[in-house]
């Protein structure tokens, strides 16, 4: 089984850039994107053997996640439960038979880290979320998680300690994750790589220059862990300032 989860910046743009190709060509069962952008309607995607679930923010031209599969699932939730969240078009939650995947865009700290503290608000939210879920069957955690957890997920640490996506409170968010029962696929697989990013600035060359961050996670239930076969990162895939990452389970 295979599974794509993809920061498009906007799926409208990303059309323009090749985001049907690489659909059609990679073949996932399922397939999960962040920041869609998009108001229900603005665009009529057709996606021969898929199903369609959609979860757009109230404000227009802002955040969006969307899952495409090719096995119905069971159900769908969108949405934290908590009023303060549910209106950001952030989380899609779907049942399968033999896992729950949630796909996410978290939200991002901003310049100033003017949102942090909404941020971390909604951290704790959705891992008491993900527990819920986990007492039923184990979840799939996939999506923009907005943070490089160690040094080793981004090219300049030193120099952007502090900074949004990488400051100690984030990255304790995502230890606390790990910890509640979560293997961070791509570690998994490849502990040591570097130069493995999923994120770079639209500034300064940085994807040329391949100065990134991964910021875009598969997180496994340890109850999956042996169905885990691989991990990786396309980022020769372009379209937007994210590439896509790939999760290969066999069952």
């Amino acid at each position: 089984m295979k599974l794509i989860s993809w920061n498009v910046n906007g799926l409208r743009a990303c059309m323009g850039k090749g985001f049907l190709d690489f659909f059609n060509q990679i073949d996932a069962d399922m397939f999960c994107i962040q920041e869609t952008k998009m108001q229900p309607g603005q665009l009529e995607l057709e996606l021969d053997g898929y199903h369609q679930y959609w979860c757009s923010a109230q404000k227009k031209g802002y955040s969006g996640t969307a899952l495409f599969c090719k096995e119905e699932p069971l159900s769908v939730v969108y949405e934290l439960p908590q009023p303060i969240h549910a209106s950001e078009g952030r989380v899609i939650a779907a049942e399968f038979e033999r896992f729950y995947l949630v796909n996410v865009y978290t939200p991002n700290s901003q310049r100033g880290l003017t949102r942090l503290d909404y941020r971390m608000e909604g951290e704790d939210a959705f891992l008491a979320y993900i527990r819920q879920l986990e007492q039923k069957k184990p979840v799939i955690i996939c999506g923009d998680m907005n943070v490089a957890h160690r040094e080793i997920d981004l090219k300049n640490p030193k120099t952007n300690v502090g900074n949004a996506g990488f400051t100690p409170q984030e990255r304790e968010k995502m230890t606390a994750l790990q910890q509640a029962g979560y293997l961070d696929s791509f570690r998994y697989f490849y502990p040591d790589a570097t130069g493995a990013y999923s994120w770079w600035s639209y500034m300064f060359h940085a994807r040329e220059n391949n100065a990134g961050w991964r910021i875009d996670y598969f997180l496994v239930s340890q109850k999956l862990e042996s169905f885990m076969k691989d991990a990786k990162i396309h980022n020769e895939i372009m379209g937007s300032d994210h590439c896509p990452v790939e999760l290969t389970m066999e069952w």
